[in-house]
C-alpha cells in the first residue's frame, strides 16, 4: 500500500512523543455540546502515520445504502476493549486522555477506531457517533490525526441551533493534531470529513471512545 506522505522536516526526524494537554482550548457550541482542540499534540506524527499505514491490518467494508450495497470510502480497523493497539504511543495517548478527562467524563477511554483516508476521494458523511450510549447520554470522542491535514467539519443538527456557535465550523486536522468532541456533541451536532479536490495526501485518524460508544 503506497503512502504518499509529504512529511514536515521537523516531524520526519522526531521520535513520537505526546505533549501536555494543559494547552487544549475549548469552544462551546450549542445545547451542551463543545469541542477541545490542541494542534500538534503528538510530535513525530509522520513516523506514526508511516507505521500505521503499513502495519495495521486495514479492512475494506461495504454497507447498504438505500437500495444498493456500496464500498465504504476509507479503510477501517477497530480495536475493542482489551485488544492490543498497534503502537505503544497510542496506549499512551489513550491513558493520558483518560487521566485528563477522568473528572469530567467519569470513566476511561477504552476503544480505538482507526480510519485511513487514502486521498481526497475518501470521506465520511455527516453523522454523530450515536450507536450505543451516545444516543442518550453525554459522552466524549477524542480524535488524534496523523498524516496530511483533512478538514473535519461540524454543524448543528436541525432544531439544535441555540447557542454561541450555530453555523458549520471547519478544522483542518493532521500532523499530530487532537480534537475532542464532548457533552451532547454526538446527539446535537454532526461531523464529517468531506471529499477534497486536488492532490490530497493520506491521513489516518485514531478515535478513542469510552465503553459502549460507537
Amino acid at each position: 500500500m503506497g503512502a504518499d506522505l509529504q512529511a514536515s522536516l521537523l516531524d520526519a526526524f522526531a521520535d513520537p512523543e505526546l505533549g501536555s494537554l494543559d494547552g487544549i482550548r475549548r469552544t462551546e457550541l450549542s445545547r451542551g455540546a463543545w469541542i477541545d482542540v490542541l494542534p500538534g499534540w503528538l510530535s513525530g506524527a509522520d513516523q506514526v502515520f508511516e507505521r500505521l499505514a503499513v502495519e495495521v491490518a486495514w479492512r475494506e467494508e461495504r454497507r447498504q445504502m438505500y437500495d444498493r450495497v456500496v464500498d465504504v470510502p476509507r479503510l477501517l480497523r477497530f480495536y475493542g476493549e482489551g485488544e492490543q493497539l498497534p503502537l505503544p504511543i497510542l496506549d499512551e495517548a489513550r491513558d493520558q486522555l483518560s487521566d485528563h478527562y477522568t473528572e469530567e467524563l467519569g470513566e476511561p477511554f477504552r476503544t480505538a477506531g482507526l480510519c485511513f483516508y487514502r486521498d481526497g476521494r475518501d470521506s465520511v458523511a455527516w453523522h454523530g457517533d450515536k450507536l450505543g450510549r451516545g444516543e442518550h447520554e453525554d459522552t466524549m470522542v477524542a480524535i488524534l490525526s496523523v498524516g496530511e491535514p483533512r478538514v473535519l467539519a461540524l454543524r448543528p443538527r436541525p432544531g439544535n441551533n441555540a447557542g454561541p456557535v450555530t453555523s458549520t465550523i471547519r478544522h483542518p486536522l493532521g500532523h499530530g493534531d487532537l480534537i475532542v468532541m464532548g457533552g451532547s456533541c454526538q446527539r446535537t451536532w454532526e461531523h464529517a470529513i468531506p471529499k477534497a479536490s486536488g492532490r490530497i495526501g493520506p491521513r489516518i485518524s485514531i478515535q478513542f471512545r469510552p465503553r459502549g460508544v460507537r
